[in-house]
């Protein structure tokens, strides 16, 4: 045990089937039971940028998170890792996932004791400690060209997902429409920031064609009962169309009764009248040999961000 003077978070949470010596492949097969177990919050994935911090999590077992920077859904019982462009063969994809031992809150001059003074060294962060560094059968990879720096996620969600956009857990009706648009193979980015003139702004779903973009939006009936915060979608709207996006909004009642229907037609119509899905901006496509077959991976993260968590 470590002698630190400092408060600890106890993340031995009893999360069901989640211990299973048999790795992820077993535990995937208790469906019901890793459902009824998922919580919010409980997997966060998060940037791994640079061979330095991930060899730090390979020996030391530890990933500091900005406290500043720290997701609301806070702590997480697991940490994932996505990869950048750096990491060669691993990159633009999840691979790594740990379970979380302990959190300490400590100033950068105590994680790195050997760093002259600069002025990060008194900012604080949260000094994460996994169990160990496991990999997963098969990698969560990316689908565009986006900066990813948290994704919350579930424990159900981060084992069943194939791609980054099966971790979002932002709604319930973003997660059925989604599911629908996947049915018809529609690559749309959930979660998509979008800077325009009046400010950023997420979108549910981005949808990008030959002839323009399109922005999908679920509206919860609580946010639209609400006549002030309802009425945030007009400029809103106004300035996402501003800067060149198509926008489509489908309620509760239109994604639950008939997302099939009437949600996805619509999509497809509007796709259509844009010239098609485009493929601009891809890069070549990564094979990679597995059990069961060939997998590609599409990878289309930006290449000239920079992703900075100091």
């Amino acid at each position: 045990m470590y002698a630190w003077e400092t408060v600890w978070y106890n993340m031995l949470g009893n999360l069901e089937d989640s211990t299973c010596p048999g790795g992820i492949s077993q535990m995937s097969t208790k469906k019901t039971n890793a459902a009824r177990s998922s919580k919010r919050g409980e997997v966060l994935v998060a940037i791994m940028n640079n061979w330095a911090d991930f060899a730090i999590l390979q020996e030391q077992l530890w990933y500091r998170i900005p406290v500043a920077s720290a997701p609301k859904r806070w702590p997480p019982k697991w940490l994932a890792f996505y990869h950048t462009k750096k990491f060669g063969d691993m990159a633009y994809s999840v691979q790594y996932y740990g379970r979380v031992r302990a959190i300490r809150k400590v100033k950068r001059r105590e994680l790195f004791p050997n760093e002259f003074g600069n002025p990060k060294s008194d900012r604080q962060y949260y000094q994460v400690f996994v169990e160990s560094l496991q990999r997963l059968p098969e990698p969560i990879y990316s689908a565009r060209w986006r900066r990813i720096v948290f994704i919350p996620t579930t424990w159900h969600k981060f084992i069943r997902a194939r791609e980054v956009n099966d971790l979002f857990d932002e709604s319930p009706l973003e997660d059925r429409l989604w599911d629908e648009l996947k049915k018809q193979d529609i690559p749309a980015e959930r979660q998509w920031h979008l800077i325009t003139q009046d400010g950023l702004y997420v979108l549910d779903f981005a949808v990008f064609c030959t002839g323009g973009k399109l922005d999908v939006e679920t509206d919860g009936d609580t946010w639209h009962a609400n006549v002030k915060a309802a009425a945030k979608d007009y400029p809103r709207d106004n300035a996402v169309q501003a800067a060149g996006w198509r926008v489509l909004r489908f309620n509760s009642r239109q994604i639950h009764e008939s997302a099939g229907d009437y949600c996805v037609p619509k999509v497809t119509k509007m796709i259509k009248n844009l010239g098609g899905l485009t493929d601009e901006g891809l890069v070549p496509r990564r094979f990679f040999d597995l059990p069961e077959g060939t997998a590609q991976q599409l990878t289309l993260f930006e290449e000239d961000v920079e992703y900075d968590l100091d």
